[in-house]
């Protein structure tokens, strides 16, 4: 039933409950895991000018950080793993990946923002990517902060 699974990850602790799930479903169906991570521009556009540069470079550095994280836990569970970084709007990226890709299904926690995210009032990611899709989303929860 499923060839391809998107799990976006945020760095967060919130990304693994979610994972655990996905990991569940790929190992069932023989599926391949997509881990996208989104460099959020509006966090880097909204700095002072001095400031933009550096900060896309830290956020970037997150992003891979955080898929590589993912990719190493699921290629450690022996299910095949694909990886990103995407720069933009996080649910337009997701929603473009899962389109690109052709996913069969999107895993994500209830929540998950970490740090920078949470000093940003951006709206719910997960609440975008399920309005906005017609693919089947698996919703996490993730328990509260």
């Amino acid at each position: 039933m499923y060839d391809s699974i998107l799990v976006p990850t945020d760095g967060s602790e919130g990304t693994e409950k979610a994972l655990e799930h996905a990991m569940e479903v790929a190992s069932l169906s023989g599926a391949t895991i997509h881990v996208l991570s989104v460099v959020d521009r509006r966090l880097y556009l909204a700095a002072g000018e001095d400031q933009k540069d550096e900060l896309q470079e830290s956020l970037h550095e997150d992003a891979v950080t955080a898929v590589d994280g993912v990719a190493e836990t699921v290629r450690d569970a022996d299910v095949d793993c694909t990886t990103a970084v995407r720069d933009g709007v996080p649910y337009r990226c997701i929603l473009d990946y899962a389109e690109e890709h052709d996913v069969d299904v999107v895993v994500m926690g209830t929540h998950g923002r970490t740090g920078r995210d949470k000093l940003a009032s951006l709206g719910s990611v997960t609440e975008r990517v399920v309005q906005n899709t017609s693919r089947p989303v698996l919703v996490v929860s993730i328990g509260r902060d």
